[in-house]
């Protein structure tokens, strides 16, 4: 989670700096604000997944993208799972007293989700637009079923892939500073720093330059369509619906920009400083070393958000939650059934409002 537990250091370690903060204080608050995210990701997500697996019990007729929701919602709960094991070892001023298998899984377990929830943000835009913009016959609908299955087994398979070299070098080492054991990567002796860089860059690569600008575009082509069909749109509410679904799909973007541009900013300046290019001076480790740590912090804020943005605001899945909690012991009643039949077949996972969904 900081320079010592993720392995994305800046520091060199002939390098000597005076602590600038208070560092007790920065990881209390790390704490903190760990537990809050652990408490309310898991809660969500584990909610979100425990509906749709209902749904799917109840043989509800789903959206298929509620495949690449319940995939997220994995991604997401197992990384927040992982939170009390780093909040344990932050609490101790980053000792890890769980031995190297422990380090070397637990990493694992967080990447490799991390990684998959980012590409199945990813994957969802691109399916939303085609299932928005491409009309399905029987035929197709099939293969393109088989297609988002295919594509969730390609997104767990690269995020394993992704993760595989940093926990690789994962050791648990003595610190050079207090009568600490880390857990942190230990790079080949004669390169150590280029292989520091790599493997930070591939983190940048794979985790905000690839997906961000693949959800920005789907999404931008996906409000487009909105915005040319409103004009023809014959009800007021449906055109209406529409540019709540326009704002809905601006705040994906942004919630995912708010979240991983500032790590990753923070990632490719600290990279820039160990190649040479930023002066690496005292001042400017600290406040890597500060600024890592918040927005690390912050990018794990998706794991609450996602929940929000992808499942609390749209209709269907409300319908879902409240038969799932108020109407579960009377679907026989007139008003479980008017929910029933009230329950819209949304085009994609999102408070949008076609004329005519494809069936899929």
């Amino acid at each position: 989670m900081s320079r010592e537990h993720l392995g994305n250091i800046s520091s060199v370690d002939t390098m000597m700096c005076a602590t600038a903060f208070n560092r007790s204080a920065l990881l209390t608050s790390m704490c903190v604000l760990y537990s809050f995210i652990f408490i309310i990701g898991l809660a969500a997500n584990a909610l979100v997944l425990w509906v749709n697996i209902r749904a799917q019990r109840d043989s509800t007729p789903r959206h298929e993208t509620h495949m690449y929701i319940a995939h997220l919602a994995v991604a997401d709960l197992c990384v927040c799972a992982t939170l009390p094991i780093w909040v344990s070892s932050l609490a101790q001023h980053g000792h890890w007293p769980f031995g190297e298998m422990a380090c070397k899984l637990t990493h694992l377990l967080f990447s490799v989700n991390l990684f998959g929830s980012i590409f199945f943000l990813a994957c969802m835009s691109v399916d939303r637009y085609f299932s928005l913009t491409k009309c399905d016959d029987s035929d197709r609908g099939a293969r393109r079923k088989l297609v988002r299955r295919a594509a969730c087994v390609g997104v767990w398979l690269l995020a394993f892939i992704a993760s595989l070299p940093e926990t690789y070098f994962l050791h648990t080492v003595k610190s050079s500073h207090g009568d600490l054991t880390l857990c942190r990567p230990v790079y080949p002796g004669e390169n150590p720093r280029d292989w520091m860089v790599g493997i930070q860059f591939s983190f940048i690569l794979l985790g905000f330059v690839l997906p961000f600008p693949i959800i920005a575009v789907f999404y931008t082509l996906l409000a487009r369509t909105f915005r040319h069909s409103s004009s023809t749109a014959a009800s007021t509410s449906v055109e209406q619906e529409r540019r709540i679904s326009r704002r809905v799909i601006l705040a994906y973007i942004i919630v995912f920009l708010g979240c991983w541009g500032p790590y990753h900013s923070v990632l490719f300046a600290d990279a820039l400083a160990q190649l040479g290019l930023l002066p690496l001076t005292c001042g400017l480790d600290n406040v890597i070393y500060v600024a890592l740590h918040l927005t690390q912090c912050l990018s794990l804020l998706h794991c609450c958000f996602n929940p929000i943005l992808y499942n609390f605001i749209n209709r269907n899945y409300r319908y879902d939650l409240m038969k799932a909690f108020i109407f579960k012991y009377s679907t026989r009643t007139g008003l479980a059934r008017l929910i029933e039949t009230s329950n819209v077949s949304d085009t994609e996972y999102s408070a949008v409002a076609v004329d005519n969904p494809p069936q899929i």
